[in-house]
């Protein structure tokens, strides 16, 4: 009798012991929670700003905030170059891209640290409306000719969206009830996220490139440059540390045809790029751009297409630092286009290293 008590005893340890390492697995393997919470969308993107903000200490960079941007600051504590830590963007394409949000709208969750008494009594001022929504209270702001919609989920987490309708963030409020369950998440998540790389610091999946082709555009669109693949292709982009910052592009193609054309074109590219430097004679390609064009490799298999580079540690922080223009007539710089919106909401004060008048529409 007491041998079969043993055997029982062991055996509910057992089965405790492995169901709670299917739940460490199913934690460790799940999308990040601000992904997870996100709604229905085309596409996603996600940042991990604690360990880049490690290795560049972008956050101690000293630069002059604009006076809308030291002005939430002063109100919030929130300065977001130090108190972000992860950031999940979702991308919805408007049917009418000549509408108040443009070709894309956003919902958006931010974790940090934040003082959520300070943020309630910013957002309870600026907001023309407020809604009482399963606990949690939505304030309406008014910013361009559209609505967006802020909610305090938690100490550390804030939900936003630009979307027409508070469809979106409802939805955001609904999935944080459930957060904790690591299967919870968008349809797309659930198609895609097991491409991701493991270890990622910042990944995006499904149509990203909508924010970078214009109406009718059929292509993808950096700096001017068209890029040889699709608006409406399906990218899994991805940044990892392995001593240095790889990065990893991958587009699902239709079929091997379009796969095996797009990276031909992108060959081509690569050639005609390497082609270019010291293109007019004596000006020299600068030392990070060239580094990440030597280290860039295309592979093609099946109806794949992947892209890999090496980013310098230089050009991370450069892009990281926030960009600021001249104080004008001493009444302060025009700072960053995430310092000139701060007074839209959270939505708008995270997106350092665009200039002033210069961000898209959000």
């Amino acid at each position: 009798m007491r041998h079969r008590r043993t055997r029982i005893t062991i055996a509910v340890v057992a089965v405790v012991l492995l169901l709670l390492a299917g739940a460490i697995y199913l934690r460790a393997t799940a999308p990040p929670e601000v992904a997870r919470l996100l709604p229905e969308s085309d596409g996603i993107i996600f940042l991990n700003l604690r360990p880049l903000r490690a290795a560049t200490h972008f956050d101690r960079t000293q630069v002059p905030h604009s006076a809308a941007y030291q002005k939430f600051i002063n109100a919030t504590g929130i300065v977001f170059e130090r108190d972000l830590n992860e950031a999940a963007f979702a991308l919805q394409r408007m049917p009418n891209p000549n509408g108040p949000n443009g070709p894309v709208a956003y919902s958006e969750v931010f974790e940090g640290h934040f003082n959520g008494g300070r943020l309630r009594s910013y957002l309870a001022r600026i907001a023309e409306a407020k809604e009482s929504y399963a606990g949690h209270t939505i304030y309406d702001i008014r910013n361009d000719g559209r609505t967006d919609r802020v909610a305090l989920l938690g100490y550390d987490m804030v939900a936003v969206s630009n979307t027409p309708t508070p469809e979106q963030i409802h939805s955001i409020v609904d999935r944080y009830r459930t957060a904790a369950l690591p299967f919870t998440g968008s349809s797309l998540l659930a198609a895609h996220y097991r491409d991701v790389p493991l270890l990622s610091l910042a990944w995006g999946i499904g149509k990203i490139g909508l924010p970078f082709s214009g109406s009718g555009q059929k292509q993808i669109s950096v700096g001017g440059m068209e890029l040889p693949i699709s608006a409406d292709a399906t990218l899994i982009a991805s940044v990892r540390w392995t001593g240095a910052l790889k990065l990893r592009v991958e587009e699902i193609a239709g079929s091997v045809a379009n796969a095996t054309a797009t990276a031909q074109q992108l060959q081509s590219m690569l050639g005609l790029l390497h082609a270019a430097e010291g293109t007019p004679p004596g000006q020299q390609m600068d030392p990070n751009l060239k580094a990440v064009l030597n280290s860039a490799k295309v592979r093609h298999k099946k109806d794949r297409v992947v892209l890999t580079a090496s980013i310098p540690n230089a050009l991370v922080k450069a892009a990281l630092t926030p960009v600021t223009t001249p104080p004008a007539n001493g009444t302060g710089s025009a700072g960053t286009g995430a310092a000139s919106a701060a007074p839209a909401g959270p939505a708008a004060t995270v997106k350092p290293g665009v200039k002033a008048g210069a961000q898209k529409k959000h």
